[in-house]
């Protein structure tokens, strides 16, 4: 077995907000594996500073890996326990190769059948008008479940369109989630939750900046609507700290971007745990190409989730590649009769 890797520059089709910045394009890379009959292929995601991973040393660690890929893999994914996103992307690429199709990971009702996956439509920061352009466009493409990103603009603005929303559609007719991303600092996060809890939300996402658990967990402990934590998890590495961190926290639910906290095996640890304690979870992709989306939202699948997932990132890009992902009326499928562009991909795997 021979292993390469590709860097490779996904374009935003339009720039999108966050409260770490303006996002125009977003650095990912392909880790691919060869033997003498076929290929696999897998995503290694970065978000700039935002992974624990994203440090000088990176390609560094993967032409490490790429050297060294005939180790055991279970000694391969303990040598990168740092490097959270390339522990996903050599998951994905072992399944790839291994698999009958390069690109069907998990067969599934959701591969085989066209089964799709309820999913939440993403509505990025901006100025008033520019997010009520978002969230009527998601609308008509038949979301029932809005995630909305704070913390950029001023609050009352956000406060004013969650109230439009709200006088709108009921929580019955709109699930309304919102992502703060740490923007809140610990002293005035209880006051904008509770201004928040007016509009019978879902949650809110990591409300104030990680690693500051002992304020986060009296959020938690007195907040006025659930609390999802999300950065929280990132450079956790290890199972007992894991359960420390929801033991001492007790958030109501927890997040979880493969990329971000060590594929699908540290994921699954995240989920065993978190039901251990009665603390819900969903999965969301992490700005991934189709090629990492794909591996989530077919794995995902697997976990029977019963709220409505992060998966609909995938038309972010201009030069993404042609899958068999498709979003409708609110929910991903894998459409079988789109094929993937296969000549795309072959570039990078040669």
């Amino acid at each position: 077995m021979k292993a390469t890797y590709k860097k490779y520059t996904l374009n935003f089709k339009v720039p999108s907000g966050t409260s770490r910045g303006i996002l125009t394009q977003k650095k990912t890379y392909f880790l691919v594996l060869h033997d003498d009959h076929s290929f696999g292929i897998g995503e290694c995601g970065l978000l700039k500073g935002l992974s624990i991973d994203d440090v000088p040393e990176y390609e560094q660690k993967l032409a490490w890996v790429c050297s060294n890929i005939e180790l055991d893999k279970e000694r391969l994914l303990e040598e990168l326990m740092e490097f959270p996103s390339i522990q996903f992307g050599l998951e994905q690429a072992l399944l790839s190769l291994s698999s009958n199709d390069p690109f069907e990971l998990f067969p599934s009702d959701f591969t085989q059948k066209k089964s799709p996956i309820p999913i939440n439509g993403l509505i990025w920061m901006g100025d008033e008008s520019f997010m009520l352009s978002q969230l009527q466009q998601k609308l008509k493409e038949g979301f029932k479940c809005i995630k909305m990103k704070i913390g950029a603009i001023d609050f009352e603005k956000e406060i004013a369109i969650l109230k439009s929303i709200r006088e709108n559609f009921g929580p019955e007719e709109i699930e309304l989630r919102v992502d703060a991303n740490g923007a809140f600092s610990p002293d005035e996060a209880m006051k904008k939750l509770e201004r928040l809890a007016q509009f019978q939300l879902h949650s809110i996402e990591q409300p104030i900046k990680p690693k500051q658990w002992k304020e986060i967990a009296k959020l938690c402990g007195q907040t006025p609507l659930p609390i999802a934590l999300d950065e929280e998890l990132i450079g956790v590495f290890f199972l007992a700290e894991k359960e420390r961190l929801l033991q001492t926290i007790r958030p109501q639910y927890i997040i979880l971007k493969p990329s971000l906290v060590g594929g699908f095996a540290g994921s699954e640890q995240w989920i065993n745990l978190a039901e251990k304690y009665n603390i819900g979870w969903w999965v969301t992709s992490a700005l991934e190409s189709n090629i990492g989306l794909n591996a989530i939202a077919q794995w995902t699948y697997t976990l029977h989730p019963t709220i409505p997932q992060g998966l609909g990132t995938g038309s972010l890009y201009t030069n993404n590649f042609e899958s068999p992902l498709e979003v409708f009326q609110g929910k991903i499928c894998y459409n079988r009769s789109r094929g993937w562009n296969r000549k795309e991909i072959e570039k990078i795997c040669t």
